[in-house]
């Protein structure tokens, strides 16, 4: 018991030193602390952010380890480009209330398409299968609506059944549904910890 009053003597000797260090060498700030008042008495309070464990998910194999860890990289290269689509769509949308008619909005959906094939065809083209059918599934996480849905709105039907159809060719659909309840829980979880950065 003696030994551990001496230790908290030491660290508060310390602490102190290192503030009578920090106020002769710094000009003090004077910080505010927001307050409640409790039962009459006024209490400062400070709010923490949540701190989250992560614990490593059990693999019965190597495989599904490997498939895991690959799953992870595939959202880690794709969730930005949801995330940007997102941003580009609401932008977009917003844009084309203050447009004057039909004539204009087409116009400048016709920009918005060629400036987006521009900038985004050499990613992805970097992306393998595997991340394009991911891409798929966050953008309608991201935006709510199917990416069919997404070109179909902006676009016209046409459009959208050309590019359902291509992707079709390759098994892919732009009618994929995000599915965070059941087929799609572990990559929900696994965006849940890339956020809070323990991924």
């Amino acid at each position: 018991m003696k030994r551990a009053y001496g230790i908290l003597s030491l660290l508060a000797l310390a602490v102190l030193c290192c503030t009578g260090m920090q106020a002769q060498s710094y000009k003090r700030k004077h910080v505010v602390l927001p307050v409640e008042v409790y039962d009459g008495d006024t209490i400062p309070v400070i709010h923490l952010p949540n701190v989250y464990i992560y614990k490593v998910p059990e693999f019965k194999s190597r495989r599904q380890e490997r498939f895991y860890w690959r799953t992870v990289r595939d959202i880690k290269k794709t969730l930005p480009i949801a995330r940007e689509v997102r941003s580009i769509i609401i932008e977009t949308y917003e844009y084309m209330l203050t447009l004057p008619d039909d004539k204009a909005r087409e116009a400048h959906m016709a920009a918005v398409e060629k400036g987006m094939l521009e900038q985004y065809t050499p990613q992805m083209k970097k992306l393998t299968f595997n991340q394009g059918k991911m891409l798929i599934k966050l953008v309608d996480r991201e935006c709510e609506q199917t990416g069919y849905e997404l070109i179909k709105v902006f676009m016209g039907s046409f459009k959208a059944n050309f590019y359902q159809a291509f992707a079709a060719l390759f098994g892919a659909s732009l009618k994929k549904e995000y599915d965070p309840e059941v087929e799609d829980a572990e990559i929900e979880e696994i965006i849940f910890w890339i956020d809070n950065g323990a991924l």
